[in-house]
């Protein structure tokens, strides 16, 4: 893999670099696989340089888990205001895929298994996590809510769908690369109006 570089370059773009090359990098081996050695290479830093932007491998986890974090969570707050019909799945898909387009494994870096459980880096996730997870639960309340659904279980089992949904389809865009986020959101349509023919 080629390197970023960073000689020359100002601090918030080096910073940018190597958040952008961390991402990449724990969404394939999460935190368990993060190496800050490896990160500065990729991103043709040094390993000190890395240490003294963000302190730690905890400090940098962080940093990319709160970037991940507010960046989707804005895009979908959008989608999820937008609408309160069936249409709020695929405006949330398209909101979705757009801010990930720059980077698809920023959803695997929230979601990462292998995240701390405690200390700064564990409690970051778990707010992102909740946050996501809070507006899932919002969108599937409102669009059913009109199907006369309203039984909390219910209704937590399908936010549940939901979450796994857009997890398998992420990851499906991951091994696809090739795929536009215009792409993703064409087929993503055609797929829940198939869905939605076949419940007919």
């Amino acid at each position: 893999m080629a390197t970023a570089g960073t000689k020359g370059v100002p601090r918030p773009e080096r910073e940018r670099q190597i958040l952008d090359v961390a991402a990449q990098h724990i969404g394939r081996v999460g935190y368990a696989g993060l190496s800050l050695a490896e990160i500065a290479h990729q991103a043709g830093g040094s390993k000190p340089l890395v240490y003294g932007y963000f302190g730690t491998k905890d400090g940098l986890y962080t940093a990319c888990v709160e970037r991940a974090a507010t960046i989707l969570a804005e895009a979908i707050e959008q989608a999820i205001t937008s609408t309160a019909s069936l249409e709020m799945a695929q405006h949330t898909l398209d909101a979705l895929f757009a801010a990930l387009e720059p980077r698809p494994h920023d959803w695997n870096v929230l979601f990462d298994r292998s995240a701390p459980r405690g200390g700064p880096a564990g409690d970051a996730v778990r707010i992102a996590r909740r946050r996501i997870a809070h507006q899932a639960a919002q969108g599937i309340a409102t669009v059913f809510d009109a199907t006369g659904i309203t039984d909390p279980n219910d209704l937590s089992a399908l936010t549940d769908v939901w979450m796994g949904a857009v997890t398998s389809l992420v990851n499906w865009w991951l091994r696809h690369p090739e795929q536009t986020a215009a792409e993703m959101s064409a087929r993503s349509k055609r797929l829940i109006d198939a869905l939605a023919t076949v419940q007919r």
